[in-house]
């Protein structure tokens, strides 16, 4: 059984990415990938916290794109990248989308992970995540925007507080 989340990680970072490409030339691309990839990887990790919620995401698949190509306007060659689209999160884009447009939320979702399953012995950096630098947020402008991003980000918000166990009077 598959208890590693790289798959859905790598492919909901490609299609972030993709959706809301960086501007700006090749270390504009990293840039965006690299905070892409790290709100993934948060939002991931909150939703699948154990090795066997991963297991079961391996089992049962996690949904694909063909919503969020829908409802953001992303190109989608169905036969060309079918394969990478199928291992897109919908969830986890949408909390991930959260996340890049909120630093308090992302602040509070990355404190969230502390002593669970994912970080265990370890001490990840998120830095572009919560604390992006001028950089990051130039190379990141339509991945942080949170109008850009409302259609995604909106799909999943209460599920993401519940999760970091914000209630529905925190909602402003």
């Amino acid at each position: 059984m598959l208890a590693d989340l790289s798959p859905v990680i790598a492919a909901t970072t490609e299609w972030l990415t993709r959706a809301y490409p960086a501007s700006g030339g090749a270390l504009a691309s990293a840039l965006c990938e690299a905070q892409a990839r790290q709100a993934v990887t948060v939002a991931a990790w909150l939703r699948y916290p154990t090795a066997t919620d991963a297991a079961l995401l391996g089992i049962a698949g996690p949904g694909g794109s063909a919503r969020l190509d829908r409802i953001s306007g992303a190109d989608a060659d169905s036969r060309r990248d079918a394969a990478w689209r199928s291992w897109v999160d919908e969830v986890v884009a949408s909390w991930a989308a959260c996340l890049l447009t909120d630093p308090g939320l992302a602040a509070g979702a990355v404190a969230g992970l502390a002593g669970g399953d994912h970080t265990r012995g370890t001490t990840p950096d998120f830095r572009r995540l919560i604390a992006p630098d001028r950089h990051d947020r130039q190379a990141a402008a339509l991945l942080r925007h949170p109008d850009l991003l409302a259609c995604v980000a909106d799909l999943h918000h209460t599920q993401l507080l519940g999760r970091l166990g914000r209630g529905q009077a925190l909602i402003a």
